[in-house]
């Protein structure tokens, strides 16, 4: 599956759009089924570059969106709000059905659960879009396996979506067990820890200033000089396993469970075929006892969130 924010949110300045469409178009060709995008990515643009690009290719693949989060317009600009009311989550699925030039979308998340809204308000709506033929499946986003419980009971829920790699391991606290229990799929998104664990981001002074992980404990420059650390004793482990440090991470997350898809994004037609040929790469016990010992919660400094983000989300969280 392939992750598309990366295309057109989040990570600074997006690519001109002819790169995007030609990476788009090399995921297809390498047999890439799932595709995930969002009413907030880009306030529409990725949801509209998607609709452009897999015109005709529906047959071919399952089609991920989110509401319940999107970008609304206020005298000083276009701001990110949370809505989870069942009118507002109909008039995201209109708009994003409109943007990605379709009739129905396979996977429908929530992306983010409103918590002045009851969860079972929220999934009634998404599930009468259900029923109108709208979506095809219901998912949720960054939720604990209570509030998972809790809307499955309404609607089942096909998919959970949330972090999950090597260094943000909080699903393993229930919402794996509980996605296991239910028959949902646990969608990872940052899977290769938003590049740490690729080896390739050294210096995060060089980050654009729009970036967010500027923002995220994780990467202010005294934690992730920390964390930097476990980098060598990492690439050890994937040179010894015959593959990159990218495919390592990705091979880790598959390794957790048949119920569990890894979801990473890339603007770079090179590294989507990197990822790709994680597939095939196979974690011996030992390998996956090496990587657990290096990398766990204890070794990892900074949160995954700021307090202000941290609040927003209705996950599990370690305690310090």
């Amino acid at each position: 599956s392939l992750g598309c924010m990366n295309l057109s949110h989040a990570y600074g300045a997006p690519p001109p759009p002819a790169q995007a469409e030609a990476l788009l178009q090399r995921a297809l060709d390498l047999g890439v089924t799932m595709f995930d995008t969002a009413a907030l990515y880009g306030f529409g643009a990725n949801e509209t570059l998607l609709g452009r690009v897999l015109q005709g290719r529906r047959d071919r693949i399952v089609l991920a969106s989110k509401g319940g989060m999107a970008g609304v317009t206020f005298d000083d600009g276009v701001k990110r709000v949370i809505d989870g009311r069942p009118a507002a989550i109909r008039r995201n699925c209109e708009d994003s059905l409109r943007r990605l030039q379709t009739d129905c979308i396979d996977l429908y998340y929530l992306h983010r659960w409103d918590k002045a809204v009851p969860i079972e308000d929220s999934v009634g709506a998404m599930a009468d879009l259900v029923h109108q033929g709208k979506v095809r499946a219901l998912g949720l986003s960054e939720v604990s396996a209570a509030t998972l419980r809790r809307a499955h009971a309404v609607h089942p829920i096909a998919a959970v979506q949330s972090e999950y790699s090597l260094w943000s391991r909080n699903v393993e606290l229930g919402v794996l067990q509980a996605c296991r229990d239910i028959g949902a799929a646990l969608v990872a998104f940052s899977p290769t820890a938003r590049a740490f664990l690729t080896g390739t981001l050294r210096d995060v002074s060089a980050l654009d200033a729009k970036d967010i992980r500027r923002g995220m404990p994780r990467f202010q420059p005294d934690n992730y000089a920390r964390n930097l650390s476990l980098l060598d004793g990492y690439a050890a482990i994937a040179r010894d396993a015959g593959c990159s440090m990218a495919q390592l991470a990705l091979a880790w997350v598959l390794s957790r469970g048949e119920h569990v898809i890894a979801l990473p994004g890339t603007t770079q037609v090179a590294h989507l075929e990197e990822n790709f040929g994680a597939a095939a790469v196979a974690l011996d016990a030992a390998v996956l006892q090496r990587l657990d010992a290096l990398i766990h919660r204890h070794s990892v400094h900074g949160a995954r969130y700021n307090p202000a983000t941290q609040a927003e989300i209705d996950t599990e969280e370690f305690a310090d």
